[in-house]
């Protein structure tokens, strides 16, 4: 037996892993990884695979990187854990202050404070309930939200209330929010008029509900788990200016689309407008530890604060125990700093230009249906044959050397930002020779 089926059958054995079939899985000859470095991969049986996906869309600058490994190292022998509830770390306060010198910026807000949770769903359940408890005390109690249709936030029930990716979602609907969603700006589906068509739906959306509406929560740029459904600027500034006539907040979803991926910081940079509330994940910390945030405007924060004649607080009561652990403050600090030194953010709009043109004899074959690319976020949309064609696409990806992920029939490209020219271009050719085998 090789290294690989045992480790199989004990996994098998033992463990339910999120977004899997169980019924099929071991019968797909699942990836056992043992160890990383770079952009790479390698299994327990010795062969190596390029990171085609940075891990879940969260390695930045590859894996094991020294500086970042020297400062988890660093901050391990200063203070492992600390609680952050009426407490603070230094690691936690330099991370907070390097955020909002980072966020984007405008005429109005600006991001000013930073809440910290532990992954994209905590970070978006966050932010979904201090908008709710922004209305509550500022003026009355707005119970909305308006939403994407086709949107993904994460897997916790309030992040599930503003999705509206029905495979994920359906089950879970007698639970959820009360929300309201909106033709997406990325939806093919509405044809050419398709951002004409969404920022109409949206201001009919706000006319009849503006009054009970907390807040419009979106994924600036594009839509991730959609199949990377990119969308048109002016839909997020239409949606700044409608938040501010009704009074609701604007929420960016960033755990995807932020630090860097869309060959920006912040993808609200394209579109060149701030939010109130801005999430963001992921790659913050490089892919190493689970860490998420949620960056707040001034006037939100300050809602919080207990005033005189009030009669119950305005406590934010939430929060989890290892919130802003320093550790992970630490692997994102020293992930921050390395990108700003090696101009990561520009580095990484060039890989996903020279990946955009390597791609175009991909997008121009028969059984593509479409490549849509912002910065490094790359949806490779094939022609439906039989049963999973994208799952047999990244298998075939695979055999190749590139490890891959489908959402349906879209193949998602998205590598390390610091990815090489010679990688780029095994895995642009790995794709192309994978379509070609399923596809013919």
């Amino acid at each position: 037996m090789s290294a690989s089926a045992s480790w199989i059958a004990r996994d098998a054995a033992a463990v339910w892993h999120p977004f899997t079939q169980h019924a099929d899985w071991t019968g797909d000859d699942p990836t056992v990884v043992a160890r990383a470095e770079g952009p790479w991969l390698w299994d327990v049986d010795g062969r190596r695979y390029l990171d085609g996906v940075s891990s879940l869309w969260t390695t930045t600058l590859g894996h094991g990187h020294p500086g970042v490994n020297a400062a988890i190292a660093d901050q391990l022998a200063k203070l492992d854990h600390a609680t952050f509830l009426g407490a603070s770390h230094t690691p936690g306060i330099e991370l907070s202050e390097t955020l909002i010198a980072l966020a984007p910026k405008g005429d109005d807000p600006d991001l000013t404070k930073v809440f910290y949770a532990g992954d994209g769903s905590s970070a978006v359940e966050a932010a979904l309930k201090i908008a709710y408890q922004y209305s509550t005390q500022t003026g009355h109690p707005r119970p909305k939200f308006v939403r994407l249709n086709h949107a993904y936030h994460g897997d916790t029930l309030g992040a599930v209330a503003v999705g509206g990716h029905d495979l994920f979602h359906q089950a879970y609907k007698p639970l959820l929010l009360e929300t309201v969603g909106i033709e997406s700006p990325g939806d093919r589906a509405l044809g050419a008029d398709r951002l004409t068509t969404s920022i109409s739906h949206l201001r009919s959306v706000m006319h009849e509900h503006g009054d009970q509406v907390c807040a419009i929560i979106v994924e600036p740029m594009i839509q991730g788990a959609a199949g990377m459904l990119d969308y048109d600027a002016a839909f997020l500034r239409e949606a700044r200016k409608l938040a501010y006539t009704y009074g609701a907040l604007l929420i960016f979803d960033e755990v995807a689309t932020g630090i860097g991926r869309t060959g920006r910081m912040w993808a609200a940079e394209h579109a060149g407008v701030v939010p109130d509330l801005l999430t963001c994940g992921k790659g913050v910390t490089g892919g190493y530890l689970p860490l998420s945030a949620v960056l707040a405007a001034e006037h939100v924060y300050e809602a919080f604060l207990t005033r005189p004649g009030d009669l119950a607080p305005r406590t934010f009561f939430h929060g989890h125990t290892y919130t802003a652990n320093p550790l992970c403050c630490a692997a994102a600090l020293a992930n921050l700093r390395v990108m700003g030194e090696q101009d990561v953010v520009a580095r990484a709009d060039r890989l996903g230009e020279r990946l955009g043109k390597l791609l175009e004899p991909v997008a121009a074959k028969d059984a593509v249906t479409e490549v849509r690319r912002l910065g490094t976020m790359i949806g490779v949309e094939v022609a439906p044959d039989g049963d999973r064609t994208g799952f047999r696409v990244c298998r075939a990806a695979r055999d190749r050397g590139v490890w891959l992920r489908p959402l349906g029939d879209t193949v998602v490209v998205m590598p390390p930002l610091t990815l090489g020219d010679d990688e780029a271009d095994l895995l642009v050719e790995a794709l192309d020779a994978a379509i070609d085998e399923v596809l013919g």
